[in-house]
């Protein structure tokens, strides 16, 4: 049925799951349907709307809400299984009265998501989230239950592809071209699921996978109910996975890939790229490979020199060994990442390791712990050389976090508005860097999607 909502046109219906999570039980569906303010149904309701927005524009979490404000979902039990009615939903998500299959699929993964982290992890004693180990193997469940695992003769063929959602149109068709070369070398996609250099791999690399004739192509998408209303779902995604946080998304990209691709991008690539390079200076992970490539186009060239000048002024010329900048060469970058994933798999031989999990790799509880960014927690963040490479990699990227935050997260937004800018303080060469980086990334536009003018969420003091 469609209806207009404040002159916006939206669509309401019953949806009906095929195959994934039909049956729930009574507890859950009366979970589902609490509206009381943490609960579960503010959560479903949120990356409900996110994915039926899929192909919508902007990464402001607080306007779509806003848009949609009227927007509900709920959970009908029947005898024979469940349906799914939403009200007041974004048009677009429908084909003649009909939804798209793709999000019809994406919705009943987060359905699977949101109900098995509630009854199997949160809610299990055998999982205490205090120990690094106990969050490791949380995150290993929660990608089992989605059915990430192909554990039998699989090889290391998982990519990771981190990058802008907010890039400019020559960079978006530089990382389908990308794409394109993983997927004729028969490469699979994970990425954050949105648009930009999260879509553009994925787009490029059905091309490329069809035509080896490879028609079981993965193209995953990891999220979290945090950034999900910023960065729709892409409609190319195939296996969509709602992870609780942003720490447990991270450690689910480098624990089921084998491989990363870092794109341009703005504060939320550079703490992707700080939270792989925080793990890879760890001593314990020094003898195990795994592939970082930053590329781009020939006008990225001074882009990617004023990254790699800022890990070397932060982290020092060891950081900057963990990774190689190809610039405007996809087959280089495919080449040179085929070659690290048959490094991946001759390791993982050696030390008997599993190609679908990567077990063996030491995450430090700091990366793993959920940062809260508030404005007392970010001033405290230790930014100076007085500690160990790995551990001011974990608090830079808590940094970037929080600016992420207060650009596009409806708490980060409302907590700036509220109490004013996040402030930032520490050793006077790495604050400069930091403030260098982030004006670069204003200029260029990085920062957000659709503003004339950015308004900076943080202050830089020395």
């Amino acid at each position: 049925m469609t209806d207009e909502s404040h002159d916006i046109a939206t669509f309401s219906a019953r949806i009906t799951p095929e195959g994934n999570m039909d049956i729930l039980s009574q507890k859950e569906v009366e979970l589902l349907r609490n509206t009381s303010i943490g609960g579960l149904h503010e959560v479903f309701r949120a990356c409900s709307l996110a994915v039926l927005n899929s192909g919508g524009h902007g990464d402001n979490a607080r306007l779509l809400h806003e848009k949609y404000k009227d927007f509900d979902i709920q959970v009908i039990e029947q005898e024979r299984g469940i349906k799914l009615e939403v009200h007041k939903a974004p048009v677009s998500a429908f084909i003649d009265g009909e939804i798209i299959t793709s999000i019809k699929d994406q919705l009943f993964c987060v359905l699977r998501d949101i109900i098995y982290v509630h009854n199997e992890i949160n809610s299990n004693s055998q999982f205490d989230l205090e120990s690094g180990e106990n969050i490791t193997n949380a995150i290993f469940h929660i990608l089992r239950n989605a059915q990430v695992f192909y554990p039998g003769g699989v090889m290391p063929n998982l990519v990771v592809c981190w990058g802008g959602h907010a890039i400019q149109y020559d960079e978006y068709e530089y990382t389908k071209e990308i794409g394109y070369q993983l997927g004729l070398r028969e490469l699979n996609i994970i990425t954050g699921c949105g648009p930009g250099a999260m879509k553009g791999p994925m787009k490029g690399a059905t091309i490329g996978q069809f035509k080896q004739r490879k028609y079981d192509g993965r193209y995953i998408g990891i999220t979290e109910p945090g950034i999900i209303a910023a960065e729709s779902p892409n409609p190319i995604v195939n296996e969509l996975i709602i992870m609780p946080d942003i720490e447990k998304r991270l450690e689910a990209f480098v624990r089921a890939g084998h491989g990363i691709i870092i794109f341009p991008g703005g504060p939320g690539t550079m703490e992707e790229l700080l939270y792989i390079l925080g793990i890879l200076l760890h001593p314990k992970n020094e003898e195990i490979p795994f592939t970082v490539i930053l590329t781009g186009t020939r006008d990225n060239k001074a882009y990617f020199e004023s990254i790699h000048n800022f890990i070397g002024l932060t982290l020092g010329y060891k950081a900057q060994q963990n990774y190689k900048i190809i610039i405007d060469d996809p087959a280089m970058v495919a080449r040179t990442m085929k070659k690290g994933l048959k490094d991946v798999e001759l390791y993982r031989r050696k030390t008997s390791d599993a190609f679908y999990y990567n077990w063996m790799l030491h995450i430090d509880q700091e990366f793993q712990r959920p940062f809260n960014p508030t404005h007392e927690n970010m001033s405290k963040l230790q930014l100076d050389k007085n500690q160990e490479t790995h551990h001011l990699a974990a608090n830079l990227r808590r940094a970037f976090s929080g600016i992420v935050a207060g650009n596009v997260k409806e708490d980060g937004i409302k907590a700036i508005e509220e109490h004013g800018k996040f402030q930032l303080s520490g050793d006077k060469q790495i604050m400069q860097a930091m403030d260098e980086l982030l004006q670069m990334y204003v200029e260029q536009h990085r920062m957000k999607l659709a503003v004339d003018e950015y308004i900076p969420c943080y202050e830089i003091i020395e």
